[in-house]
């Protein structure tokens, strides 16, 4: 029943357990005869190598901690894969963490990573994250850590992310451009580096273009759809209600949207809707939904190879960057 060793097949083959070892490695070392029966006898014991012995021994795990704070939307999933494809090619494994936008869990997780003795990180925290000690404790070790999305706005770590606010920028140029003059923002958390920038590039457009800016149409929200729901009511409900909205992210937009039309108004005529992010249900909703997209795909492949810089450097300290990728609007019918 116990998982079979290279003793196993030492003892098997009447052999010694280094030359099983050199046999399982292509050592030139061992002829051809030895090396092909301990392949099959390996084979047929269906042994697999000690993962854990390798690592004490090389002091790599060869593994890579991924941890976001939620997989309701599309942009997490696959910016995991655009990493993990990266990763890949390098000879990196990946443990996928998913926190629930939860700080417990997400300290919980980082802590049974941590204890895994994973080579590296890379994470976008959860919305409730004000601490980020538990993310220290590796940088402390000279474990290479790097954020995107949501970031630890740290020197000690790398981050990637798509500039925020020239993309929030567009997004209200195009609205005020096309008549707009009560633009409404829902805004995230304002412990999000990038909810500041987005609501700063709207703050900037206004001001630029001379258009009043009023409190009342900027909120701030959880990110939760069930909120999104009623601020949008909120703002529609106003003695002079918006004539647009700018949305953090497409599912706020796409919950607006929805509450827009059950309210009767038409969209864009009454109401313009833009969204961030480029979610692919926002080219498939009726009408289709104007966006700021995102290099998704490009994200976790810039932050794998951040990653790999500093695993790969004699001094990780100095390949700590920060990557900033372009967005684009995309103009669809809700404006």
């Amino acid at each position: 029943m116990h998982q079979p060793t290279i003793i196993d097949i030492a003892r098997q083959l009447g052999i010694s357990k280094s030359t099983v070892s050199r046999a399982l490695t292509a050592h030139p070392n061992v002829n051809e005869k030895t090396r092909q029966r301990v392949l099959e006898l390996a084979e047929k014991l269906d042994y697999q190598r000690n993962q854990l012995a390798i690592s004490l021994l090389t002091n790599q795990t060869r593994t890579i901690g991924i941890m976001v704070p939620e997989f309701i939307s599309f942009f997490f999933p696959k910016v995991i894969i655009g990493a993990q494809e990266e990763l890949a090619k390098a000879g990196y494994n990946v443990v996928i963490c998913h926190s629930n936008e939860s700080y417990e869990i997400e300290v919980t997780n980082a802590r049974s990573l941590f204890a895994s003795r994973v080579d590296g990180l890379i994470v976008s925290h959860t919305k409730e994250t004000r601490n980020f000690d538990h993310f220290r404790t590796f940088t402390r070790k000279s474990i290479p850590v790097v954020f995107f999305n949501r970031v630890w706005e740290s020197d000690e770590v790398s981050k990637v992310v798509v500039d925020d606010y020239t993309g929030a920028y567009q997004a209200v140029e195009h609205l005020v451009q096309t008549g707009r003059r009560r633009i409404a923002h829902l805004s995230g958390p304002d412990s999000l580096p990038n909810s500041r920038s987005r609501q700063n590039g709207y703050l900037d457009a206004l001001r630029h273009y001379e258009v009043p800016v009023d409190p009342s149409l900027i909120i701030s929200y959880d990110l939760t759809l069930e909120k999104a729901n009623i601020y949008v009511n909120h703002l529609l409900s106003l003695p002079e209600p918006p004539d647009a909205l700018f949305t953090i992210n497409d599912p706020t937009a796409i919950e607006a949207i929805q509450v827009i039309k059950a309210r009767g108004l038409r969209i864009p005529q009454d109401v313009a809707v833009v969204g961030f992010s480029d979610d692919p249900i926002s080219a498939l909703i009726e009408p289709g939904l104007t966006t700021v997209a995102q290099p998704v795909d490009e994200i976790g492949r810039q932050a794998a190879a951040c990653l790999l810089a500093q695993l790969q450097a004699t001094n990780p300290v100095a390949e700590v960057q920060t990557v900033v990728l372009p967005t684009r609007l995309i103009v669809r019918g809700s404006s």
